[in-house]
Protein backbone atom coordinates (compact mmCIF):
# COMPACT_ATOMS: atom_id res chain seq x y z
CA UNK A 1 0.00 0.00 0.00
CA UNK A 2 1.32 3.42 -1.05
CA UNK A 3 1.40 6.60 1.59
CA UNK A 4 -2.28 7.46 -1.16
CA UNK A 5 -3.58 4.55 -0.59
CA UNK A 6 -3.30 4.28 3.19
CA UNK A 7 -4.88 8.35 3.06
CA UNK A 8 -7.51 6.99 0.83
CA UNK A 9 -8.00 4.01 3.64
CA UNK A 10 -8.08 6.31 6.59
CA UNK A 11 -10.45 8.52 3.97
CA UNK A 12 -13.28 5.68 3.79
CA UNK A 13 -12.79 4.42 7.10
CA UNK A 14 -12.72 8.15 9.06
CA UNK A 15 -11.15 6.76 12.23
CA UNK A 16 -8.25 3.51 12.62
CA UNK A 17 -6.38 2.71 15.10
CA UNK A 18 -2.82 2.35 14.24
CA UNK A 19 -1.98 -0.55 15.09
CA UNK A 20 -3.56 -1.66 18.59
CA UNK A 21 -6.85 -4.21 18.71
CA UNK A 22 -9.83 -2.55 18.66
CA UNK A 23 -13.23 -1.83 17.70
CA UNK A 24 -12.06 0.09 14.35
CA UNK A 25 -9.91 -1.27 11.97
CA UNK A 26 -5.96 -1.15 12.01
CA UNK A 27 -3.79 0.61 9.92
CA UNK A 28 -1.10 -1.48 10.05
CA UNK A 29 -2.49 -4.03 8.79
CA UNK A 30 -4.38 -2.93 6.01
CA UNK A 31 -0.81 -1.44 4.72
CA UNK A 32 0.15 -5.07 4.39
CA UNK A 33 -2.75 -6.30 3.52
CA UNK A 34 -2.34 -9.44 6.49
CA UNK A 35 -3.84 -10.03 10.34
CA UNK A 36 -0.11 -9.12 11.84
CA UNK A 37 1.01 -11.35 15.52
CA UNK A 38 3.27 -9.20 17.38
CA UNK A 39 4.87 -5.96 16.45
CA UNK A 40 4.71 -4.70 13.65
CA UNK A 41 8.52 -3.38 13.67
CA UNK A 42 9.49 -7.34 14.16
CA UNK A 43 7.31 -8.29 10.68
CA UNK A 44 9.23 -8.80 7.34
CA UNK A 45 7.34 -5.92 6.51
CA UNK A 46 7.64 -3.65 9.35
CA UNK A 47 10.05 -0.94 6.86
CA UNK A 48 6.88 -0.46 4.42
CA UNK A 49 4.62 0.00 6.97
CA UNK A 50 7.36 2.29 9.02
CA UNK A 51 7.97 4.17 5.64
CA UNK A 52 3.85 4.38 5.07
CA UNK A 53 3.14 5.51 8.88
CA UNK A 54 5.54 7.94 8.48
CA UNK A 55 4.06 9.69 5.24
CA UNK A 56 0.54 9.00 6.77
CA UNK A 57 1.97 11.33 9.54
CA UNK A 58 3.00 14.37 7.13
CA UNK A 59 -0.72 14.75 6.10
CA UNK A 60 -2.86 17.99 6.72
CA UNK A 61 -5.32 15.67 6.63
CA UNK A 62 -5.52 13.21 9.40
CA UNK A 63 -5.52 13.82 13.56
CA UNK A 64 -3.54 11.04 15.51
CA UNK A 65 -5.11 11.20 18.75
CA UNK A 66 -5.92 8.24 21.47
CA UNK A 67 -9.45 8.40 20.86
CA UNK A 68 -10.29 4.75 20.35
CA UNK A 69 -9.06 3.18 24.18
CA UNK A 70 -6.68 5.21 24.76
CA UNK A 71 -4.34 3.72 21.81
CA UNK A 72 -2.82 5.83 18.78
CA UNK A 73 -5.48 6.67 16.51
CA UNK A 74 -5.67 8.17 12.97
CA UNK A 75 -8.76 10.08 12.20
CA UNK A 76 -9.66 12.28 8.78
CA UNK A 77 -10.56 15.78 8.74
CA UNK A 78 -13.64 14.59 7.10
CA UNK A 79 -14.70 13.40 10.81
CA UNK A 80 -13.07 16.13 12.60
CA UNK A 81 -16.81 18.30 13.05
CA UNK A 82 -18.25 14.97 14.64
CA UNK A 83 -15.20 14.87 16.57
CA UNK A 84 -15.25 17.92 18.26
CA UNK A 85 -19.28 17.77 18.16
CA UNK A 86 -18.96 14.98 20.57
CA UNK A 87 -15.76 15.67 22.84
CA UNK A 88 -17.66 15.58 25.91
CA UNK A 89 -18.09 12.01 25.20
CA UNK A 90 -14.31 11.55 26.06
CA UNK A 91 -11.63 12.26 28.33
CA UNK A 92 -9.72 15.52 27.06
CA UNK A 93 -6.41 13.55 27.02
CA UNK A 94 -8.00 11.55 24.34
CA UNK A 95 -8.41 14.31 22.31
CA UNK A 96 -5.17 15.70 22.24
CA UNK A 97 -3.17 15.91 19.22
CA UNK A 98 -0.03 13.51 19.05
CA UNK A 99 2.89 14.19 17.06
CA UNK A 100 6.21 11.83 16.96
CA UNK A 101 9.33 12.97 16.23
CA UNK A 102 12.19 10.94 15.86
CA UNK A 103 15.36 12.26 17.15
CA UNK A 104 18.69 11.84 16.08
CA UNK A 105 19.12 9.44 19.03
CA UNK A 106 16.64 7.07 17.71
CA UNK A 107 14.37 7.72 20.30
CA UNK A 108 10.93 8.76 20.16
CA UNK A 109 9.43 11.88 21.61
CA UNK A 110 5.98 12.82 21.20
CA UNK A 111 4.22 16.12 21.73
CA UNK A 112 1.18 16.67 22.14
CA UNK A 113 -1.39 19.63 21.31
CA UNK A 114 -4.15 19.21 23.91
CA UNK A 115 -7.69 19.79 22.73
CA UNK A 116 -8.93 21.98 21.12
CA UNK A 117 -6.28 23.65 20.59
CA UNK A 118 -5.50 21.93 17.19
CA UNK A 119 -8.68 22.20 15.94
CA UNK A 120 -9.11 24.72 13.17
CA UNK A 121 -11.85 27.60 13.17
CA UNK A 122 -13.73 26.50 10.45
CA UNK A 123 -14.10 22.34 11.42
CA UNK A 124 -15.37 24.31 15.41
CA UNK A 125 -17.65 26.30 13.66
CA UNK A 126 -19.14 23.09 11.01
CA UNK A 127 -19.48 20.87 14.52
CA UNK A 128 -21.73 24.04 16.07
CA UNK A 129 -23.86 23.37 13.12
CA UNK A 130 -24.04 19.14 13.59
CA UNK A 131 -26.78 17.32 15.54
CA UNK A 132 -25.43 15.37 18.25
CA UNK A 133 -27.51 12.36 16.18
CA UNK A 134 -25.44 13.31 13.10
CA UNK A 135 -22.20 13.42 14.51
CA UNK A 136 -22.80 9.67 16.18
CA UNK A 137 -23.86 8.64 12.70
CA UNK A 138 -20.55 9.63 11.29
CA UNK A 139 -18.52 8.17 13.96
CA UNK A 140 -20.01 5.03 14.51
CA UNK A 141 -20.99 2.55 16.65
CA UNK A 142 -17.80 2.59 18.86
CA UNK A 143 -18.46 5.86 20.24
CA UNK A 144 -18.84 5.47 24.06
CA UNK A 145 -22.63 6.31 25.33
CA UNK A 146 -22.87 10.18 27.63
CA UNK A 147 -21.50 9.84 30.80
Amino acid sequence: MTIAEALEFIRHEGVVLVSAKGPVPRLTEAIIGEAIKGSWWAHPRGREIFVVLGGVSDSTDVLFCRLVDGKITVVHRRLWPALVRLAKRFPAERLAQVRQEHTASGQHVNHETPFPDWVPAAVAKEAKGLSEADALLALGGWVPAKS
